[in-house]
Parts: structure tokens; sequence; C-alpha cells
């Protein structure tokens, strides 16, 4: 923070420095313009146009803005004067280049340099060098004088200022948005998943009640001096059974335990927050052995408790090893969402023999060409019988808080189909649905690795 005294000497410092720009009464209402209109338009772009606009408005010059997007990763045209929307976020002439002063183009075109807040450089969403976040070219330039050569360098000053704010509050505004998303992702795969704990430590405060039954029994019997080889064996096949099931609880709860570390490890990156988007950690592994069976696995018993069978039989998953690349904790928990939606929709069917089912199945298979010519796409997905999706809610299912129809009176937030949506695409593919015979099949569609 300045001290109130630095402060004022900068006021009449810029109070001498418009003095000396002599800036006539038409440029100080262009400023002023330029300031209160870019307050009152939200949009980025009307924002981008309005730079423009206000030299064409006032000085009867053409423009052309460029821009650092973040999107693009590279200074593009992002406005103009002209009516024409061709040429729009493409790369500034060879000829533009940063220059500490304004300069002209062999295509009679005047050129200044947009630079950022210098002490603000490291906090916008990409990497710059030397301040520079953009171009403004200016053209006809005849009858710019010197004068209006200065006016127009402030001016782009100021556009600089202007962007650069906007961008940090854009960042800020996606960072929050990030955030608030990134804790719906934690609710729903992890704070929820967890509070299946409760079922554990009871099952294994039952069978610590169970050991602790047997050490008494042997106690009694040690007083009351009773103990015998048929007694002993007793208690020993006793003691054998309880910790048997200790044994089973404890491999049931590092099992759960390794999950939420795995998940908990990969939400709360620190990556994540200091971009303020998910970052991938990508590894290769083996889809199957490595992510899919350590989640059917977690669901199991809750399947068979539910009467439902797994059948993956026609998963079209091979044997022998199959590599994907990938974020594995965040792909474990795609399909521990599939697999959690499974647990809730399906629902027993009849097959056209008669024969009555209830059954999930997954799968794999590549998609020629699904990516373009010859980028192959391979297509992941979880079967389950039931009534299908109603027509008018399938292309609806992937959006954030959206519940069908027949989700009444069932556990959950709509936001585990959103997620998949999220982490697939991050990886570049693609997620959909689609009816088919006896149930609802789940996909997605990632990029197929070449060896």
């Amino acid at each position: 923070m300045h001290a109130p005294k630095y402060i004022y000497e900068r006021i009449e410092s810029k109070q001498r420095d418009y003095e000396q720009y002599g800036f006539t009464q038409k440029d100080h209402i262009a400023l002023a313009t330029f300031f209160d209109l870019s307050q009152e338009f939200d949009s980025i772009k009307d924002l981008y146009y309005l730079f423009v606009a206000v030299l064409k408005a006032f000085f009867s010059v053409d423009a052309r803005l460029y821009l650092i997007e973040q999107k693009h990763n590279a200074i593009v045209l992002v406005s103009k004067t002209e009516d024409s929307e061709s040429g729009l976020y493409t790369n500034p002439p060879d000829e533009i280049k940063p220059h500490a002063t304004p300069y002209y183009t062999k295509n009679n075109t005047l050129v200044l340099t947009i630079r950022g807040k210098k002490i603000l450089i490291d906090q916008l969403p990409f990497k710059i060098e030397d301040d520079v976040i953009g171009f403004l070219e200016i053209y006809p330039v005849k009858g710019i004088t010197k004068h209006k050569e200065l006016f127009f360098e402030k001016y782009a000053n100021r556009i600089g200022f202007n962007i650069h704010n906007r961008l940090l509050v854009e960042k800020n505004i996606e960072h929050l948005r990030f955030i608030k998303t990134l804790v719906a992702d934690i609710e729903h795969n992890i704070i929820m998943p967890n509070i299946i704990y409760r079922l554990f430590l009871r099952n294994l405060k039952n069978k610590i009640s169970r050991s602790k039954g047997v050490e008494k029994l042997l106690a009694d019997y040690l007083d009351k001096g009773q103990i015998n080889l048929d007694l002993m064996k007793r208690l020993h096949a006793e003691m054998v059974e309880a910790n048997s099931g200790l044994n089973e609880e404890f491999i049931t709860i590092e099992k759960h335990y390794n999950i939420m570390s795995l998940f908990l490890e990969t939400l709360l990156r620190r990556s994540h927050f200091d971009q303020g988007r998910l970052i991938l950690r990508t590894k290769s592994c083996n889809m199957k052995k490595d992510i899919v069976q350590s989640q059917l696995e977690r669901y199991a018993d809750r399947f068979g408790h539910m009467g439902i069978t797994i059948d993956d039989r026609l998963s079209g998953i091979p044997d022998e090893e199959v590599v994907s690349v990938v974020d594995i904790g965040l792909m474990a928990q795609v399909y521990a969402n599939f697999f959690s939606n499974a647990l809730k929709y399906t629902e027993e069917i009849t097959t056209e023999s008669g024969e009555r089912k209830k059954y999930i199945s997954y799968g794999r298979e590549v998609v020629k060409d699904f990516f373009g010519p010859g980028k192959d796409g391979v297509k992941y997905n979880v079967f389950s019988t039931g009534h299908h999706i109603k027509t008018e809610e399938q292309n609806k299912v992937f959006e954030e808080g959206y519940q069908g129809s027949n989700a009444t009176g069932k556990p959950g937030t709509g936001h585990g189909l959103t997620f998949i949506k999220n982490i697939v695409e991050l990886h570049g593919g693609v997620v959909g649905y689609e009816p088919t015979n006896y149930g609802n099949n789940f996909y997605f569609i990632l990029p197929k690795e070449n060896k």
C-alpha cells in the first residue's frame, strides 16, 4: 500500500503529463466514452469491438485489435471496424512485431504495441513475453499527425490496462466457478460414498465383539480350571473364525481407504487450485486391470445385495494387456460414477425367451476413424438392464444438475454424469448415451493411443 504522499505526487505528475499531451476536447471525450462504456459491456467480445469502434466513431479511422487469447494460446485478431467477419482469430501479419514506440508498416498502417500491467503479469491465465498482450493497428495513416499518434499510443496503453483487469476478473470468476464445481465433485465422489465407512465400522465392531467374547470365555474357563482338549479345539475354531472375519473387514476397509486416498489426491491437487481448472496427470495403464476391476470390486457386494449380476463376457476387453494413457484417479471416478448410477437404476427385464434378468456389463471396442481419417477412437461403455430413458430426456442426462423422471425417490444430485462428461472431455474424448436391447448403454470415446 502506497502512502498518501506518494499518491498525491503521482496525481500531480499525471496532471503535468496531460497538460503536456495537449489533448483536444474530442480526445478527452473519446477517452471518457471509452472508460464509461468499458464499464457497461459485460461481454468480452463487445468490449473488444468497443475499443476499435471508438476510434472509428471519433476519428474516422479503421482499426484492427490483436490480443492474446487463452483458447488459441497466441495473439490473434479479435475485432476490427470492417464489417466482414473474415480473418478473425488469425495471427497478425509477420510485419507486426512488438516495439517500444509506434511504427508504420509497409502496408501504410500504424501499429501500437499493447502491454499489460508489469507487476501483475504473472497473474494472467497464460504466459506472455515482454509484457506484450497484443497490438492495435490503425489505418489509413494519411493525416495522422505526431500529436494524434501520441493520443493513439496512450489509447493503446489504456486498452492494455483495461483488458488486463478484465482478464484478471474473468480468471477469478472461472476460479470461483471451478471451486464450486470441485466442491460438488468432492461431495459426490468422496463425501457421499464415504458414508459406507459406517457400515464397515459397524461390521468391524461386531467382529471385535465376537473376538472379545471368545477371549472372555477363555478367561472364564481358565479361572475355573476347566480347560480340556475338546474345549481348546472349540475355542481355537471360534478364534480362527473371528480372526478371519476381522481380516476380511481389514481388507475391505483398506481397499476403500486406498480408493478414497486416490480420489482425494486426485481432486485436491495443488495444480488444480493454482490453475483454476482440473490438471491431468496421465500415465500408461491397463484400463481393465488398473481402473475398471478395482471399482467393480468396490461395488460387487452392493450389486449382489440388489440382485444385480455382473456379466463381462461381452466386454470386448481381451485378456492381453490393453494400454491407455489417462489420469488414473480421475478415470477411476468416471467408472465409480457409472457403477453408482447402475446400482440405483438397474431394473429386472424379461428376455425374448422369457428369462428374467437383472445385470450390468462393461466393454471396450475400437471405433475406426472416429476422430478423423486415421484417428481411431476407443469406446468404453457400461450397460445396465432396465427401461430406456425417455427420448426427450436423452440429450439432457449429462447436463449439470439434471435428473430424469426415473430418478424420483432415488438419492443423488444429478452431478455424476456431468463429472464424467468433464473428465472425458479433458482427455480429448466425448460421452454419450444410447438405448439398446434390454437396457441403457452409457459410453465414452477416447482417442486411441498409437503404439
